[in-house]
């Protein structure tokens, strides 16, 4: 920024606050610079200190576009309908899985997202640390990945996982489901009430993941597969049964999950220490 007689004010880049704002988008603020100096300036002949010093330091996404991260899919499966024996003409085909990048490229500044997304080909892929602590947390959707009969692909490294899948039940299953399906009837609930109407399809998911939950704790395996119990769920989601018929389901096998808690074999926490043996490896793997 210059005087009228040419002489240097301030350089560009220089700090300053905003110590008067325009009443509307077409007066300038007025600037007071460290030195001292103050000016007016419209809005685009400055920028917000925040704002510059992030996209300044923001790596070049075009680094990370070289890669077709794809490519380091490690483990595919199908899940959803398609896997729980729930399909029907209209259902579509959910891909799930976890991927695996290259060392450097995870190292670098530019970094690797935790999930890749195609929703045009119904398919998400964690990144192998991501969905190692989800795992450990006891997500339903992450453990049904783990378990579900319909496998595309899986390298040597997503065998050995497949193979220690059982570290990662605990009794955390009991407070993942269970809050997880008490919060969406609540909302179901809200729906009835304020709609008059209820989502069906959801409420089946619901009262499959209660018994899934049941089975876990009771078994030690997450069943994906819903074998004889199809038309009973198809039912529901068909919506020839009640509301009050599905919530007196609900609350007994919330009952049964109570009893299943209090005689499982499960610990009390999931193997973290066999998870992060794992995660180093696989990692050490990609070098």
């Amino acid at each position: 920024m210059k005087s009228s007689t040419g002489e240097l004010l301030c350089p560009r880049g220089a700090v300053g606050e905003i110590v008067k704002a325009p009443d509307d988008g077409t007066h300038s603020y007025r600037v007071r610079f460290i030195n001292g100096v103050e000016a007016a300036l419209q809005r685009h002949e400055m920028t917000i200190r925040k704002q510059f010093q992030r996209d300044a330091t923001q790596p070049d996404t075009d680094m990370l576009r070289e890669f077709d991260l794809y490519e380091c899919v490690i483990y595919r499966c199908i899940v959803g309908s398609q896997a729980f024996g729930l399909e029907t003409a209209e259902s579509d085909v959910d891909r799930r899985g976890i991927y695996l990048p290259p060392a450097d490229l995870h190292w670098s500044l530019y970094g690797v997202p935790e999930q890749l997304e195609n929703d045009a080909r119904q398919e998400c892929y964690w990144e192998l640390q991501k969905f190692l602590i989800l795992a450990l947390k006891a997500n339903p959707n992450i453990l049904e990945c783990l378990w579900t009969p319909l496998v595309e692909t899986k390298t040597p490294i997503a065998e050995g996982l497949l193979a220690m899948r059982e570290s990662f039940l605990s009794k955390l299953v009991y407070q993942t489901y269970n809050g997880y399906v008490m919060s969406q009837f609540k909302k179901l609930e809200q729906d009835l009430r304020s709609t008059g109407t209820v989502r069906w399809k959801h409420a089946m998911h619901l009262i499959r993941l209660l018994m899934s939950g049941v089975t876990v704790l009771k078994e030690g395996f997450v069943p994906v597969n819903v074998g004889e119990r199809r038309d009973f769920l198809l039912a529901i989601k068909r919506g020839e049964m009640d509301w009050a018929e599905i919530n007196q389901l609900r609350l007994g096998l919330h009952r049964d999950f109570d009893a299943a808690l209090a005689a499982t074999r499960l610990p009390d926490r999931p193997d973290y220490e066999r998870a992060n043996t794992f995660l180093i490896e696989a990692r050490r793997a990609m070098v």
